[in-house]
């Protein structure tokens, strides 16, 4: 019974820490968009994922995650996803990395160039899209 409360706490721990691992990286993703005025993207409507579906040419980093709680999918501004958007999912996505340790845990987004959504780690490197409120 002790080793197995050892054992669970190691783990709580270790999740704690690739928690604050993970809030660190989008942090910094986000302190670039916002020294530039902006924020991730943060996607409302069909509308607005047709007009970035039609000018990203590479996959690209939106403003939507789970880290939070596992399967809560949030935008940056703490907005959830709505069931409107969720259509945009990649076939079998989000998949947290299906349970293979070679993705490792996927608890943020990215928009693909072919309008569709996956869920990839969140110290993947890619280019991302940010905006910001018109002058």
């Amino acid at each position: 019974m002790i080793e197995e409360r050892d054992r669970l706490n190691a783990t709580l721990t270790e999740m704690s820490n690739e928690i604050i691992r993970l809030q660190s990286l989008l942090k910094k993703t986000r302190e670039d968009c916002r020294n530039r005025g902006g924020d991730l993207v943060v996607i409302n409507d069909d509308d607005e994922q047709n007009f970035l579906s039609a000018i990203i040419n590479k996959e690209t980093w939106i403003g939507l995650n789970d880290i939070e709680t596992e399967g809560s999918w949030k935008w940056v501004d703490d907005t959830p996803l709505t069931q409107l958007l969720t259509k945009y999912w990649s076939k079998k996505q989000p998949d947290n990395g299906g349970g293979d340790p070679l993705w490792g845990e996927e608890d943020c987004a990215q928009s693909l160039t072919y309008k569709v959504w996956n869920d990839v780690k969140c110290s993947d490197s890619m280019q991302w899209i940010y905006e910001k409120d018109p002058v």
